[in-house]
């Protein structure tokens, strides 16, 4: 489906409609990808939701996915209230948030910002993301993240290379993934997110991290870091509501590494 957020933009929303609970009041997840990434990485949790009686609501956000490749409004305030409008215009009940990467910064600013919206929050391995903190200067940060050449390379090519770097992934997660980009009649890719709007959201993240929000969450908020959990550290104290489930040895796209306990945690967090 196709929700509009603003003149001329509407966003791609991939419904999952829940298994034997029809008329159920369970609650429903909105779920939100990272940077140049697409809501297909979350089939296989909203799935997994779905079995245990929740619908979804996976969004592509601005230039993502299937939805709308505007001119302006590349950064994370804009995203967060594009997510507000979804809500709304889609008639949410205070769904549970769930953000990857970037999409955690995305949500952070959304549950503070509306915080009667958003009944509880779920960070996947990002919503922390401090880039000053990381990088001495905006030039070091850019020239770091600025995206590969992927253009005109083969699908079939990027599918090979994905499978050997992602030997846990199932055929699902890698075919979502290849998704980042369109493929064209002759087999070659091109960029969905064009490398200027990718490198204004990256600008954005730059200048504006999410710490400042971490007090204003009033909801409970789960903390999903892969690897060290150390990392999370400064977050938690400054989240009144935060708890920690760290994946060690986990891979940045834990939504398409590990769906199933995804969605599990998920579950779990909505249901304590």
């Amino acid at each position: 489906m196709k929700v509009t957020v603003a003149d001329g933009v509407a966003l791609n929303v991939r419904h999952r409609v829940a298994e034997g609970r029809a008329g159920s009041s369970a609650p429903a997840f909105l779920l939100v990808h990272g940077l140049a990434s697409n809501a297909r990485l979350w089939d296989e949790v909203a799935a997994a939701l779905a079995a245990a009686g929740h619908p979804s609501y996976a969004v592509d956000l601005r230039g993502h996915g299937e939805s709308d490749l505007p001119a302006g409004g590349f950064d994370t305030a804009t995203a967060a209230a594009d997510l507000a409008v979804v809500i709304g215009s889609l008639g949410l009940d205070r769904p549970a948030v769930a953000g990857q990467s970037w999409g955690g910064n995305v949500v952070v600013e959304l549950a503070a910002r509306h915080p009667s919206l958003v009944r509880a929050l779920a960070l996947v391995d990002g919503g922390w993301i401090d880039l000053p903190s990381t990088f001495s200067s905006w030039s070091a940060c850019e020239a770091a993240l600025r995206p590969p050449a992927l253009d005109g390379m083969r699908a079939a090519d990027l599918r090979a290379r994905l499978r050997r770097g992602h030997p846990s992934w199932s055929a699902t997660a890698v075919e979502a993934t290849l998704a980042n980009l369109r493929e064209g009649p002759d087999g070659r890719l091109s960029r969905r997110l064009p490398i200027d709007r990718h490198m204004r959201i990256v600008r954005s993240m730059y200048d504006h991290p999410p710490q400042g929000w971490f007090p204003r969450l009033t909801m409970p908020v789960l903390l999903m870091p892969a690897g060290d959990p150390s990392r999370v550290e400064s977050a938690v104290a400054a989240i009144p509501t935060a708890s920690v489930r760290p994946y060690p040895g986990g891979d940045h796209d834990l939504h398409a590494q590990q769906p199933d306990r995804v969605a599990h945690d998920l579950l779990t967090l909505v249901r304590s």
